[in-house]
C-alpha cells in the first residue's frame, strides 16, 4: 500500500533544510534559496534573508514563523500576510537552536559563538546575551512560566538561566558528550537532557544534581520532554526509536520501546514528529489529541510505519533531507527544493 500524495509542492529552487507543521497543520519550510515558504490553502513566498535558510520555527500560537539565517540574519513573519513582522537587531552567528517563550513574546537563541541569546519578537531588540557555554549551544527552552532558560551545548554541559536579569542559575555537569536536547518539567522543579553519550539525565533544577540517569538508547539522544505531571519522560535518538520511562524518585522503569502513541497516565498524548523526533501534547491543549496517530520512517526510507496502516514509499521519494510528521500527514524536503505532503489517511492498494 502506498501513501496517496495530498500536494507537491515546487516553488523552492534550492535544498530545503528544515520542515516543520504547525498543530494547525501548516507548513513552513527553509531554503537554501535563501527563502522561507509557509504552505497551506494561501501559500506565501518569504522573502528577505541574503543567505541560506537553516532553522525554522512556529510560535505557540502559530501566528508567527522564526527563520534564521547561516550567516546574520533572524526574522519573524506573520503567517496570515506572509509579511516580515520583526527582523531582530544585533549581532547573530550561525544559529543552531531556538525557541519561542510561552507567551510568544521573547525568543531565545543559541549559537556557534557559544552564547544565549534573548530577543524581543515585538521590536527585535536584543534583551540579554547570556555567556557562560564552552562551545556550540545546540538546544535551547523556556519553561512553563517563561522566567528561566535551560541550554545544552557541545561543551557537554546544560545550564539553567534567568530569563530577565540572564545571570546563570545553575551549571549541569555529568554528561561525557554533546546535549543535544534539554527540556524543563512542567513545575519547573526539573530538567530533562539528551546526549550524544546516548543517556538521558534528570536534574534537580534547584541543586543542579543528578536524579535519574535512563541508559538503554544506541545513539544519540535527539529530543527529550517530560509529561504534565512530570512522572514520565519521552526520549527519541538516532538510533531509531523513542522511549517513554516511568521516573520515580531515583528510580526509572522503561514503560514503551517503540514508535507507538501513548496516552500517559496524566492524560498527556504522545506522538512522533519525525524520525528523531517526537511532540506532547498536554491535557486541554488539544480538544481531541486522540487524532493524532504515531508514524515512523524505517531506516532504509523504504516504509511509514503506522498504527493502523504501512505505507511503502516509492524510490523516487526517498532521496529526502528534511522530514517533518503531523497526524496522518508527513511532509518531506528535497534538495531540488521539492516538498512533498503524504497523506496516510488515503490509502490504496496496488
Amino acid at each position: 500500500m502506498t501513501g496517496e500524495v495530498e500536494a507537491e509542492l515546487k516553488r523552492h529552487t534550492g535544498w530545503v533544510t528544515s520542515v516543520v507543521f504547525s498543530q494547525g497543520g501548516q507548513v513552513v519550510s527553509g531554503s537554501h534559496d535563501n527563502t522561507v515558504q509557509i504552505w497551506n490553502a494561501t501559500t506565501h513566498e518569504l522573502q528577505g534573508d541574503a543567505d541560506p535558510v537553516w532553522i525554522v520555527a512556529f510560535s505557540p500560537d502559530g501566528s508567527s514563523v522564526v527563520s534564521a539565517s547561516a550567516k546574520t540574519t533572524m526574522l519573524i513573519w506573520n503567517t496570515t500576510t506572509g509579511e516580515v513582522q520583526t527582523k531582530l537587531k544585533g549581532p547573530i552567528p550561525l544559529v543552531r537552536s531556538v525557541a519561542f517563550s510561552p507567551d510568544g513574546s521573547r525568543l531565545v537563541s543559541g549559537s556557534n559563538d557559544m552564547k544565549v541569546r534573548i530577543w524581543d519578537t515585538t521590536t527585535g531588540e536584543l534583551q540579554a546575551t547570556l555567556k557562560g557555554h564552552e562551545n556550540t549551544v545546540k538546544s535551547i527552552a523556556f519553561s512553563q512560566d517563561g522566567r528561566r532558560i535551560v541550554s545544552g551545548s557541545d561543551d557537554n554541559t546544560a545550564r539553567i538561566w534567568d530569563a530577565t536579569t540572564g545571570q546563570e542559575e545553575v551549571k549541569l555537569v555529568g554528561h561525557k558528550n554533546s546535549v543535544l536536547s534539554v527540556a524543563f518539567s512542567w513545575d519547573g522543579t526539573r530538567i530533562v537532557s539528551g546526549s550524544q553519550d546516548h543517556t538521558v539525565r534528570i536534574w534537580n533544577a534547584t541543586t543542579g544534581k543528578v536524579e535519574a540517569e535512563l541508559k538503554g538508547h544506541t545513539y544519540w539522544v535527539k529530543s527529550v520532554a517530560f509529561s504534565y505531571d512530570g512522572n514520565t519522560v519521552v526520549s527519541a535518538s538516532y538510533d531509531g526509536t523513542a522511549r517513554i520511562w516511568e521516573v520515580k524518585g531515583d528510580d526509572s522503569q522503561l514503560m514503551t520501546n517503540g514508535d507507538l502513541t501513548r496516552m500517559l497516565p496524566d492524560g498527556s498524548m504522545v506522538f512522533r514528529t519525525g524520525v528523531w523526533g517526537f511532540h506532547i501534547v498536554y491535557p486541554g491543549q488539544l480538544p481531541n489529541p486522540t487524532t493524532y496517530p504515531a508514524l515512523s520512517m524505517t531506516d532504509d526510507r523504504r516504509w511509514i510505519v503506522g498504527p493502523l496502516h504501512d505505507c511503502w514509499i516509492p524510490a523516487y521519494y526517498r532521496n529526502f533531507e528534511s522530514l517533518a510528521f503531523l497526524g496522518n500527514k508527513i511532509c518531506l524536503g528535497y534538495r531540488s527544493g521539492r516538498i512533498v505532503i503524504l497523506d496516510m489517511a488515503s490509502m490504496i492498494a496496488e
